[in-house]
């Protein structure tokens, strides 16, 4: 986090120099305001605005930062591409060895996920909603939920019986959710404590 003190003939044109050399904008600072300056008559008297201009901590940048230590050490090479929609954060993993960072059933990447994205909302009031996908493993998870929750809202229609998925992250419980609720022979909601919250899907009375 850089800082750099600077002056102007006013405020604002003290701020704009600091921007300048920290090659930064105006919303990724927080401005000090160290003297206001001062006009003087006829020159006599005058005094430069002096500010010192701070950069904001980026969590974002934090976070992807993070991602690439950890797949360091673990002996993944990666190289990240970062995109942002309003609250929505995509950190997109590529490189070799990427099943490293996968894991079993993808344990390892959701533990991944969970803590760049603490680290991406600490010391922030903007809460950010993180997505790490490695390679294409979240579309490949996506269809493999898809097929899961046809197939149980088909069972829990058949035999009438209530049934109880695997605990999964609130991500992927939000994505069954989603699907099965265009489903109108079945309803479904969550139960447990995380992180063994795990999905109910029943059928519909009548």
């Amino acid at each position: 986090m850089r800082d750099i003190t600077a002056q102007g003939q006013t405020v604002e044109e003290a701020i704009q120099n600091a921007l300048k050399d920290l090659g930064t904008t105006r919303e990724k600072v927080d401005v000090e305001i160290m003297d206001a300056g001062k006009k003087g008559i006829f020159g006599i008297g005058s005094r430069l605005a002096m500010v010192k201009v701070i950069e904001k901590n980026n969590s974002i940048e934090t976070a992807v930062q993070y991602v690439i230590d950890v797949a360091t050490k673990m002996g993944a090479e990666v190289t990240v591409d970062v995109s942002e929609q309003g609250k929505e954060v995509s950190i997109q993993v590529s490189g070799n060895n990427l099943g490293l960072l996968i894991g079993k059933h993808g344990q390892t990447l959701n533990a991944l996920q969970y803590l760049t994205q603490l680290i991406a909302n600490k010391d922030t009031d903007q809460y950010k909603n993180v997505v790490v996908n490695v390679g294409d493993y979240r579309e490949r998870r996506y269809e493999t939920l898809a097929l899961l929750a046809k197939k149980m809202a088909d069972k829990t229609v058949k035999t009438r019986r209530v049934v109880h998925l695997e605990p999964m992250p609130s991500f992927e419980r939000k994505t069954i959710h989603a699907i099965l609720s265009e489903d109108t022979r079945v309803e479904t909601h969550s139960e447990g404590r995380e992180p063994y919250r795990y999905i109910v899907i029943k059928p519909v009375k009548g």
